[in-house]
């Protein structure tokens, strides 16, 4: 549920040329019970009950493959909540999430409604299922909503009546591009995307990046490419540089882009030898 407010076209919406309309962007993705998908993947591996047999089944296998795989996963929901509330510290209130998946298990605003009750979380998925079960969830958010939507399209996505309804892109945001750009093919320009999504921000505003690298534990890489290519979201893992300059010209945050369990880890965490390192991120702020 989204709190009524006066809609205001932003002036980066208003400035796009027509080729950038949402009809140009991907079509929309079909539903899909017979393979995997990666947000209920997600859900399943973090222990979550909105997934199905398909995934839970995929899950069992990798974990067969690759013992203690959920790790990976718990690391990086941990990195977001951390990412999330130091966002919020520095008086950022209002969040897009791309690629959110489903929002339970300590998701976005969960976290930020134990500080503060001045929140705005807008969620974006293409799985029509995924949006499904969220909506649901989000029934009675007053702060928060999910649109269906490809964050390959970031017009669609930006420019959307929920976005103009539930965000100001005219003010600091706290853009959340966690384990999304690792499923978009070099075919559709995730640097690109990448760019387009920080010119759309104000001055002040954060990025929080996650992408699957390549060049850290390349043969559990190779072994979370080869799995992943049966499910209905494929993997492109990438380099550490790679994944470090779709920051562009933002200020990367201190400790830089690292691990995710190297990011300002709770103080129970310091020091704690990790099986999977291969989630590489960081924040980084638009000066």
């Amino acid at each position: 549920m989204v709190n009524a407010q006066d809609p205001t076209t932003s002036p980066w919406c208003a400035e796009r040329a027509p080729a950038t309309a949402p009809a140009d962007g991907p079509p929309p993705r079909p539903m899909d019970i017979e393979r995997p998908a990666a947000a209920r993947l997600h859900d399943a591996f973090l222990g979550g009950s909105h997934n199905l047999g398909v995934d839970r089944e995929f899950a069992e296998r990798l974990a067969g493959d690759l013992p203690g795989i959920g790790e990976l996963f718990q690391v990086d929901r941990g990195f977001l909540r951390r990412a999330v509330e130091h966002l919020l510290a520095l008086g950022i209130r209002q969040f897009l999430d791309l690629g959110s998946g489903i929002p339970t298990i300590g998701h976005v605003h969960e976290v930020a409604r134990r500080r503060t009750a001045d929140l705005r979380v807008l969620y974006v998925d293409n799985e029509p299922l995924t949006v499904a079960h969220s909506s649901a969830l989000l029934a009675d958010e007053p702060h928060a909503a999910i649109i269906e939507a490809d964050c390959r399209a970031p017009k669609s996505v930006l420019c959307s009546p929920a976005a103009e309804e539930l965000l100001d892109l005219d003010r600091p945001l706290g853009l959340l591009m966690t384990s999304v750009l690792h499923f978009v093919p070099d075919a559709d320009d995730p640097r690109g995307l990448a760019a387009e999504y920080r010119d759309a921000l104000a001055p002040g505003s954060h990025l929080v990046l996650a992408h699957l690298a390549d060049d850290v534990q390349p043969e559990v890489a190779a072994v979370l490419r080869r799995e992943y290519a049966g499910t209905a979201d494929p993997l492109h893992p990438r380099g550490t540089g790679w994944i470090e300059e779709l920051f562009g010209d933002f200020e990367v945050l201190a400790p830089g882009a690292v691990p995710l369990a190297d990011w300002r880890p709770d103080p129970e965490q310091v020091g704690l030898a990790r099986r999977y390192r291969l989630m590489h991120g960081g924040v980084a702020r638009k000066p």
